[in-house]
């Protein structure tokens, strides 16, 4: 990474240099009253023109943009993360890209996580803060190849994986004490058993002890369930 982008300040610092030269070379020639010739401009890198921001010929000022140019088979994914999620990102972090109108999910890897929010207004009118995240695409290059500048994604950052993790419905929890505890089906009974959480992801919890695979377990639990409370299965 850090050689790429030696090798593109080089190139960034020739073409300057090129156009340096060649306003000298016009200003001279006006000077002398010297007809101006045609000017080429190179891009200072290699790429895809991807809009025209001046189509008609005319006068332009210097640092003016003409146009836009990428290289599509380098994209980098901008997703705009709430603060609070953010910081539970972290640089390296996997990414699963989907919904971009390809059959199946692309992966991507977190590069860049910005330092600065800011506000944005939601569709219900909320105002959020909210962190860019830089995504770059691991997949190799054939899966999304009809992917473009613009174009729509929905990112899931992967926080934390693990595999033959036991789980439970989040809405079975319930505190109990300092620990959470859950109602159990055991013999047409319920059956109140402490249960020690790991992670958590919306509508389910890691069932790190107290249960074993394959048990049930009563959802949503109200005041009138108790430990012993006869239950009948529909």
């Amino acid at each position: 990474a850090a050689q790429q982008a030696a090798d593109h300040a080089v190139r960034v610092a020739r073409f300057e240099l090129e156009m340096a030269r060649a306003a000298v070379s016009s200003a001279a020639r006006l000077q002398a009253g010297t007809p101006a010739e045609r000017l080429g401009v190179r891009a200072p890198v290699e790429a895809r023109v991807l809009r025209l921001v001046r189509e008609s010929e005319g006068t332009v000022m210097a640092g003016q943009p003409l146009i836009e140019i990428g290289n599509p088979e380098s994209l980098e994914v901008e997703v705009e993360v709430l603060s609070t999620h953010a910081v539970k990102i972290a640089p390296g972090s996997r990414v699963i890209l989907d919904r971009w109108g390809g059959d199946q999910a692309v992966e991507g890897s977190v590069r860049v996580i910005e330092p600065t929010g800011f506000t944005k207004v939601s569709a219900l009118g909320v105002e959020e803060q909210r962190v860019r995240v830089i995504v770059d695409i691991t997949t190799p290059r054939e899966s999304w190849q009809r992917l473009g500048d613009g174009y729509r994604v929905e990112a899931r950052f992967v926080i934390w994986e693990e595999t033959d993790v036991l789980q439970l419905p989040a809405s079975a929890l319930f505190r109990q004490g300092e620990g959470w505890a859950v109602f159990a089906l055991q013999d047409g009974r319920v059956k109140l058993k402490p249960v020690e959480v790991g992670q958590r992801a919306g509508l389910i919890a890691q069932l790190l002890s107290g249960l074993d695979a394959g048990e049930q377990v009563i959802t949503h639990p109200d005041d009138k369930i108790s430990d012993g409370t006869r239950v009948k299965l529909r």
